[in-house]
């Protein structure tokens, strides 16, 4: 008997064996409209890259935190009916800080993206707010994660990470443009984690008492003020001092000096959001603060260091799917994803009874139905172990429309997002460069591509990346192109493969 064999040069396929529906877009109702559970592909993919590597975390491994408090000090009810979010409440709350592609021993000071994870535990259960250093992120459909983090670590054969690698994926994906244009410029470089702000990067759902939906966006500006390293200073650190991020903010809290952080939102009215010039829901764009201002809610303050890293950071599980009630998801299908992918994640590394270790257990009575599995600890007694049950012990019923929830309502498609008014890769980021930095940053950024770029990327990606530049902003496209082909770029920076 014959078999037909499939022919991989047509493209990728699942494990077992049957041709991959698609490596780029995840399964949605319409363009806009949520994932769906069935894109088996999608969960078969995530579900494996959560399990590559053991036990350390996939990306955000080298980081550390402290514990604090956050304090709502103004009065934005009228968005949002969350505990935590009332004016005058304090909630214990948990910070971790990271790098993204490094291992667990690389140097804090490497150009990177920084974590900047949170868990309040909240009256209401615990609410985790997982974002970055930065306000957008490299790609917009999570399909494609796994394969972005895999550009950033290394090589198959040699064991060692590749700039030609990460650049032959950021180029071929036009989104990231706006992303790297940040990660090149000057916050690529914080000079502590004190010393950077954080966002939720996502697009998040608020609503009010009165049931009234609101989307929003979460920006946390330090309060001691951005500073950076430059290029040379970050790279003698990376040799003076691995855990120099670490230290800092260990010793600074230890001597009093508690580093703190103002917490603003910009809030969009619902209905806006299917008409607004950008897609709102697009992790790669950001909204202007001219359409829509910062509103302060608070103020994060870190206070107490961890008794044991371990037990308290390394274990410590964060994920934007925990939320509580006056905050919902969003359509943005990265967050979709991650809200899935990051407790998988978690039960892969730390043990499918990971919620209940001290660090990340609830300051709440918790009646959950999953019960059993490795290392059980808190448990339900003799009570029933199903619901819907007749020996009294309770078990929710809601049923209709999810008062966070929202319409959609398409075909099945695999499909990049739909366009809005002036949706594309390169405006955003063009604005970023041209109206954001001033002179001396534009040519920080230009010495710091081309120097990434002579550290072994090779033709055609070459010529794709002046491309890819030159499309962000002309002139530092052609300052970068000419300073590679002169080969007077400056010795690459530790990090990002020497970028």
């Amino acid at each position: 008997m014959t078999h037909a064999k499939n022919d991989t040069a047509q493209g990728s396929t699942t494990g077992s064996g049957a041709p991959a529906p698609s490596d780029r877009n995840s399964l949605t109702i319409g363009p806009n409209g949520p994932i769906l559970l069935h894109d088996v592909h999608f969960l078969e993919q995530m579900a494996h890259f959560n399990r590559e590597k053991v036990p350390e975390r996939q990306p955000h491994a080298k980081g550390a935190g402290a514990f604090g408090v956050f304090e709502t000090t103004a009065d934005v009810s009228a968005y949002t009916k969350a505990a935590l979010f009332q004016k005058g409440c304090k909630t214990e709350m948990l910070a971790r800080f990271s790098t993204v592609a490094g291992e667990a021993g690389s140097p804090d000071t490497w150009r990177d993206v920084r974590g900047f994870s949170l868990k309040f535990y909240t009256e209401e259960g615990n609410y985790d707010l997982v974002g970055n250093n930065t306000p957008i992120f490299f790609v917009r459909d999570p399909m494609k994660f796994p394969h972005f983090i895999r550009s950033q670590k290394r090589l198959p054969d040699s064991g060692l990470r590749d700039n030609h690698m990460q650049w032959d994926f950021w180029t071929n994906n036009p989104e990231t443009a706006h992303q790297v244009t940040y990660l090149m410029g000057d916050r690529g470089l914080p000079r502590t984690w004190r010393h950077m702000n954080g966002y939720g990067s996502h697009t998040y759902m608020w609503v009010n008492a009165a049931g009234e939906r609101f989307w929003v966006k979460y920006h946390f500006h330090t309060n001691q003020g951005m500073r950076q390293f430059s290029n040379a200073e970050a790279k003698e650190m990376a040799g003076l001092d691995a855990d120099y991020h670490r230290r800092d903010l260990f010793e600074a809290i230890a001597k009093g000096d508690f580093p703190s952080w103002t917490l603003s939102v910009q809030v969009m009215p619902y209905e806006e959001a299917k008409t607004y010039r950008y897609n709102p829901f697009d992790l790669t764009k950001t909204w202007p603060h001219k359409d829509y201002p910062l509103i302060e809610v608070g103020r994060m303050t870190l206070n107490r260091n961890p008794e044991n890293f371990f037990a308290q950071i390394e274990q410590a599980a964060f994920s934007p799917g925990n939320t509580v009630p006056g905050i919902g998801l969003s359509p943005d299908k990265m967050l979709l994803g991650r809200a899935f992918a990051y407790n998988d994640a978690q039960r892969n590394r730390i043990g499918a009874n990971f919620h209940q270790l001290p660090v990340n257990k609830p300051k709440v009575p918790v009646n959950t139905y999953m019960f059993d599995g490795h290392m059980t600890y808190e448990h339900s007694g003799s009570q029933p172990v199903y619901a819907p049950n007749s020996q009294g012990r309770s078990w929710a019923d809601n049923t209709g429309k999810m008062e966070d929830g929202w319409e959609a309502d398409g075909d099945m498609v695999r499909s990049a997002y739909e366009l809005h008014a002036e949706d594309d890769d390169f405006s955003q980021p063009g604005i970023l460069v041209r109206e954001v930095y001033n002179d001396e940053q534009r040519e920080r950024l230009v010495e710091t591509v081309a120097g990434s770029l002579l550290g072994g990327v090779r033709s055609p990606v070459l010529e794709r990346a002046f491309e890819y530049w030159k499309s962000i902003d002309a002139d530092v496209g052609r300052r970068i192109e000419e300073k590679v082909r002169s080969g007077q770029a400056p010795e690459p920076a530790a990090g990002m493969s020497e970028a």
